[in-house]
């Protein structure tokens, strides 16, 4: 399953964009309202837990400075990344734009795609009102 949030515009540098995002702790700003748990596991992993939904632990896979940041679940029973595209715009302005990639069985796909569209969206919303 692929899904892309829309891209927005973020009030920050593109450097400064990348340093926020690989910073686990700093999540939990840019996370749903729906958030009921925030846990940092370690330097590069985090776990959250929304409203009716299972925890999920992610961890910080991937970094290339200062274009892109791509998390990864911890567990391999539902193997998915989420990857964080930052283009520069101007000097102090930056968009981005996160793309979900996982693989479920069909069923599962269907029940989770909606949820997951709207939560990256969220997660990309949140970060243009940095």
């Amino acid at each position: 399953m692929h899904l892309e949030s829309e891209k927005n515009t973020v009030n920050k540098s593109q450097e400064e964009l990348f340093n926020f995002l690989t910073e686990v702790k700093n999540y939990e700003t840019i996370m749903p309202d729906s958030i009921q748990k925030f846990e940092v596991k370690g330097e590069d992993s985090f776990l959250f837990q929304l409203k009716g939904m299972p925890e999920i632990k992610l961890l910080i896979k991937e970094k290339t400075p200062f274009n892109q940041v791509i998390l990864g679940a911890k567990s391999e029973k539902l193997p998915f990344t989420l990857t964080a595209n930052i283009t520069e715009i101007a000097s102090a302005e930056s968009e981005v734009q996160l793309i979900f990639d996982g693989e479920f069985n069909a069923m599962m796909a269907m029940m989770i795609k909606s949820p997951l569209k709207n939560f990256i969206n969220t997660l990309s919303q949140n970060m243009g009102k940095l």
